[in-house]
C-alpha cells in the first residue's frame, strides 16, 4: 500500500469483454469530480474497444504465417509437377 496517495479510482466487475474478468482504473485528477456514472460509462467503453492479448495475437499471426508458406510450397509443387510431365 502506498501511504499519502489520494486517487480516485473505479473497479468494474463486469467487463463485458472476454478477456478480462475485471478493471481497476485511476481517474485522472481533474476529472475526479465527474459524475462516477460517467466515468463507470466511458471505462466500459475502453475496455469493448481492448483487442486480443498480444500474446494471443502472436500466436494466431505464426499459424497464419505457416499456412501460407504451407499453401505456397503445394501450388509450387504442383506447378513444377505439371511443368516437367
Amino acid at each position: 500500500m502506498i501511504k499519502g496517495i489520494n486517487h480516485t479510482m473505479i473497479e468494474l466487475n463486469d467487463t463485458e469483454n472476454e478477456y478480462y474478468e475485471r478493471a481497476i482504473l485511476i481517474v485522472k485528477p481533474e476529472y475526479a469530480s465527474v459524475q462516477r456514472a460517467i466515468l463507470e460509462d466511458e471505462a466500459k467503453k475502453m475496455l469493448k474497444e481492448l483487442d486480443v492479448p498480444s500474446v494471443m495475437k502472436s500466436k494466431k499471426s505464426k499459424f497464419k504465417t505457416f499456412l501460407k508458406y504451407a499453401c505456397a510450397a503445394v501450388i509450387g509443387a504442383v506447378i513444377t509437377a505439371l511443368f516437367f510431365l
